[in-house]
């Protein structure tokens, strides 16, 4: 199947692909967003191709209110339903009762649990049943990112993950936003490019590496939570 897909999406673009995706495989394909500017160039394009493929983002229960704002900005604006998943309540008040609120700048390892906790799970339970993973990774975003593909196998998962941007420079994705008045996190504009949990993330300085503002207290190889590990 990932042959034909690679076969059939060569030299689409991005909403080429989108389109292809929802003639051929709308049922086994879902889409997770995360309301950061890739996701909103795609929720644009889906829009656009009128799609019926699934949606869904990871409420991790740490997010920023501005992402809470985009998120409903996009409701009012495509009217797509985007299905949340939430933490297992259990397993973040067990890890909050034994290690506190904080727990996540103590250690990688306490930090990998979080995550695991608040987005590994969600996302896994989110994703069963379907084939096809379509995300706003692009190439560019940082060097573990560069050495994936545009259409690849997700081992750890076991479906097919599709990046339609992932060739895009980020002035590609500003200038779509910009172009088709498409809705934004406004953090974005305050230094911020990528986003995730707000205890986790911070403004980034200009020139900084794209995800120097995530988990910025880790050492730089160790800034994955491992939604998106490399995979062939």
């Amino acid at each position: 199947m990932i042959a034909d897909i690679r076969r059939d999406i060569a030299g689409l673009d991005a909403k080429e692909i989108l389109a292809y995706l929802q003639q051929h495989h709308t049922a086994e394909t879902i889409f997770s967003t995360s309301f950061g500017i890739e996701d909103q160039v795609l929720t644009h394009l889906l829009y656009e191709v009128q799609s019926q493929i699934n949606m869904f983002t990871l409420d991790t229960g740490r997010l920023f209110p501005e992402t809470y704002y985009v998120w409903n900005r996009t409701l009012e604006t495509y009217g797509f339903p985007i299905r949340p998943y939430y933490p297992q309540t259990q397993e973040v008040e067990q890890m909050v009762a034994l290690k506190g609120p904080s727990s996540f700048y103590e250690s990688v390892e306490n930090r990998k649990e979080c995550c695991y906790i608040r987005k590994i799970e969600p996302l896994q339970r989110a994703i069963q049943g379907y084939k096809i993973w379509i995300t706003g990774i692009r190439a560019d975003q940082s060097a573990n990112r560069h050495d994936m593909e545009q259409v690849e196998w997700d081992e750890a998962n076991q479906m097919i993950k599709i990046h339609p941007l992932f060739h895009w420079t980020l002035e590609e994705v500003e200038s779509f936003l910009k172009k088709n008045f498409v809705p934004y996190n406004p953090l974005h504009d305050k230094g911020f490019p990528s986003i995730g949990c707000q205890p986790c993330t911070r403004a980034v300085a200009p020139g900084q590496d794209f995800r120097a503002g995530r988990w910025w207290w880790e050492d730089q190889s160790k800034k994955e939570c491992g939604l998106h590990a490399t995979s062939k």
